[in-house]
């Protein structure tokens, strides 16, 4: 095994300052207890925040790094500033209310970003700081969503992961975000991506599709020219500590006295951090309803609610407080009597053991946040029940719905619905409950916290490491370029000279680009050809009066010299054409916005202007239909950006290059710079020594890589300036 580097927003410890002493001690949390076993076996080291420190005297500090130290815990020290903006207010006010689809609850302006991107600059600085080659570097959560694109730009070839703690929102939500972009380039810069469910692996998935124009094949996505995963890991507990704790002598008795105060009651229990995202009110609201419409249920039932005290200091959890506050005060005393009340109303913290004693005493257990990432409450709650008996009544919006089938599931904004679920699992027969907790039990014990970890790390360790790819804006290829004697440039058009517009029409050269290809031709011993999918007559009307030669539909046509005739490649076939189109036509008919360009030889079906991940699903569905229909045929189907093209076989760029290159004098330096899978065949062909450049993201056999056409444009300004 690697050695770990753990990197998350707090480290899993606590410090303890009394008069003059001061102690660090490991914390009991889920994070703490499953990344325990590697963090240890692999001799790592976890980097994170420890915590308000600033009260210490430098002798107290000075202890708590000696014994953070002995932890393999690197603290990263933050000012009451940073903790204020980066954690309390971009963190937690902007991205944990949009992740949880809160979007209402989002200060009208992001003024946090910058400490944000500046903290998440620090934390890449420690981890870059503690680094040696080998390390597996693994980010947790939302508060650092930009360090693994920071670690990526520092460490090339380090082998990265990052997991997404919290629920990751439907592209629509994500898409409200300011800084959406930067936050997904920051992700991608993992070789692994983690969420607990598919439901938030295929919103990830979208939003990279509308944000970035980027399609995720299954489990991968190609960014930067690297191969990156995203997958499904549902973190779980530490079951057998959980159950464990459950037969403790002291639990038992704790449980006992419990059941003795409710004699009589059927008891109800929540136990939540008070967060807005967790349902309380409705929750509350559904109790009230089962006493309203059941009378026989008052006097009977028992509602223990535990709040945990929560970002207190945040005006949101305040005014939430006060709604719950009134609302349990409102039915207590409507439904309450002299000597009980329904709702008892727990406003601290507990410790474990106080937790599992409720657990094990409650008959039906009330998990329905409104939106959840995981909730492992509601696998503790199991975990904590060998006796088999109890009923868990479970948010569909919970992460762990997806896993546990036996709960009751229901939709937490429906109260009357919840109020049914409240009955029906207090009516529940003995055998059905054991049948039901059996099967949850099953399921939380198998997969567990270790067993989260374990797979986790298993896919990112087992990952090939990142190439490292030179990048063709560096000095070195411009002045290799600049060196040379004489240049002949192969350049495609749209994608690389030019970004992609609506329509093909709509991408006519500008201004800017015109001045620039003057410039390169008025350059001594500099020559050019552009090598495109457009059609000829396209290519005439806005180049043909420059002194260069031109290739259309992807070498079918070619023209060498101005006023020469298009001369188009023998032996191509294209019958299929007629019977192709009546298809696309269809196609097109039934995706509102896509298009069908027909050019001499080849049918191009466009849909930049349909929904990004409608338009993607309907691409795929095209290519296999038409794979299907037309297999045999001499014709070659072509995803490419935004648009599925079919050509003619044996028609591709790679034969442009031997006749833009014939009588070009010796010793010349011929680049070929091109952005999809079309120019890969030109690559291919390119003669030795000649240089190969990629513009974008897609993987590639060419030698560099730019990030766009504006990178392009800037690597020919450099020729020429």
């Amino acid at each position: 095994m690697s050695r770990l580097l753990l990197v998350s927003n707090r480290l899993p410890v606590t410090v303890k300052a009394e008069k003059d002493s001061v102690t660090v001690v490991r914390s009991a949390g889920g994070l703490a207890t499953g990344l325990s076993r590697p963090h240890e076996r692999s001799g790592g080291v976890w980097l994170g925040w420890p915590g308000d420190v600033s009260r210490l005297t430098d002798a107290q500090r000075a202890k708590v790094e000696a014994q953070l130290e002995g932890l393999r815990c690197v603290p990263l020290y933050l000012s009451a500033s940073e903790v204020s903006r980066y954690y309390e207010g971009y963190s937690n006010r902007v991205l944990w209310p949009l992740c949880h689809y809160m979007v209402d609850r989002i200060p009208r302006q992001d003024r946090d970003w910058e400490v944000y991107r500046k903290v998440n600059e620090r934390f890449a600085d420690l981890v870059v700081r503690h680094y040696q080659p080998g390390d597996t570097i693994w980010v947790h959560d939302y508060q650092l969503m930009l360090v693994p694109g920071l670690l990526r730009q520092r460490l090339p070839g380090a082998r990265i992961g990052y997991f997404h703690h919290i629920p990751f929102p439907s592209s629509e939500i994500f898409s409200t975000l300011p800084r959406r972009l930067e936050l997904l380039k920051g992700l991608l810069g993992a070789d692994l991506i983690g969420f607990h469910t598919v439901s938030y692996v295929r919103h990830f998935s979208g939003a990279l599709l509308r944000q970035l124009g980027l399609d995720t094949d299954i489990d991968r996505v190609i960014w930067d020219g690297r191969e990156v995963r995203v997958g499904a890991f549902p973190m779980g507990i530490d079951a057998t500590a959980f159950e464990t704790l459950a037969n403790d002598a002291g639990v038992l008795e704790e449980v006992a006295t419990l059941r003795r105060k409710a004699e009589g009651q059927c008891v109800l229990l929540g136990i939540d951090r008070l967060d807005y995202t967790k349902g309380i009110p409705r929750r509350l609201l559904a109790v009230q309803r089962v006493l309203e419409r059941e009378p026989s249920w008052r006097g009977r039932l028992r509602f223990i609610q535990v709040a945990v005290p929560s970002r207190t200091q945040v005006e949101d959890y305040a005014t939430y407080r006060e709604l719950v506050n009134e609302l349990v005060g409102r039915i207590n005393g409507q439904y309450g009597g002299v000597h009980s009340v329904p709702v008892h109303y727990l406003y601290r913290s507990f410790n474990e053991k106080q937790l599992v004693g409720l657990y094990r005493a409650a008959d039906v257990m009330l998990v329905t946040p409104v939106r959840d990432g995981m909730n492992l409450v509601a696998k503790e709650f199991c975990a904590a029940r060998p006796d088999e008996d109890g009923v868990l009544v479970l948010s569909e919006f919970a992460g762990a719905a997806a896993e546990m089938g036996s709960a009751l599931i229901v939709n937490a904004f429906d109260v009357e619905a919840m109020a049914d679920a409240i009955e029906q699992a207090l009516e529940m027969g003995e055998a059905e409950r054991h049948s039901r907790m059996r099967e949850l039990r099953a399921q939380v014990k198998t997969h567990d916290v270790h067993w989260w970890t374990a797979s986790f790390l298993d896919r990112l360790q087992g990952l090939p490491t990142a190439s490292v790819r030179a990048t063709a804006g560096g000095p070195e290829v411009l002045e290799r370029m600049k060196a040379a004697s004489r240049l002949h440039l192969l350049l495609d058009y749209d994608g690389t000279l030019v970004g992609f517009a609506p329509r093909p029409e709509l991408a006519a050269p500008d201004d800017a680009l015109r001045e620039l290809l003057a410039k390169l031709l008025a350059r001594p011993g500099t020559s050019l050809s552009i090598v495109s999918g457009r059609p000829r007559e396209t290519l005439e009307a806005w180049f043909g009066e420059l002194p260069i030669s031109l290739h259309a539909e992807h070498g079918l046509w070619s023209r060498t010299r101005p006023g020469q005739p298009w001369r188009m490649l023998e032996g191509v076939s294209f019958g299929w054409k007629a019977q192709a189109r009546p298809v696309l036509d269809a196609f097109s008919a039934r995706v509102p916005g896509s298009f069908v360009e027909e050019k001499t030889a080849s049918l191009a079906w466009h849909y930049r202007q349909v929904d990004p991940e409608f338009g993607a699903n309907q691409s795929r569905e095209l290519r296999l239909l038409l794979a299907e229909t037309f297999a045999g045929q001499p014709m070659d189907i072509l995803p490419g950006d935004r648009v599925v093209e079919v050509r003619p076989k044996g028609v591709h760029k790679g034969r442009v290059v031997g006749e833009a290159t014939q009588d070009l004098p010796p010793g010349t330096l011929v680049v070929a710079i091109g952005d999809d899978r079309t120019d890969e065949d030109m690559f291919a062909a390119m003669p030795e020594g000649g240089l190969t450049i990629h513009a974008g993201h897609k993987p590639s056999r060419a030698a560099y890589r730019l990030n766009g056409p504006g990178d392009v444009r800037k690597l020919l300004n450099g020729l020429v300036s």
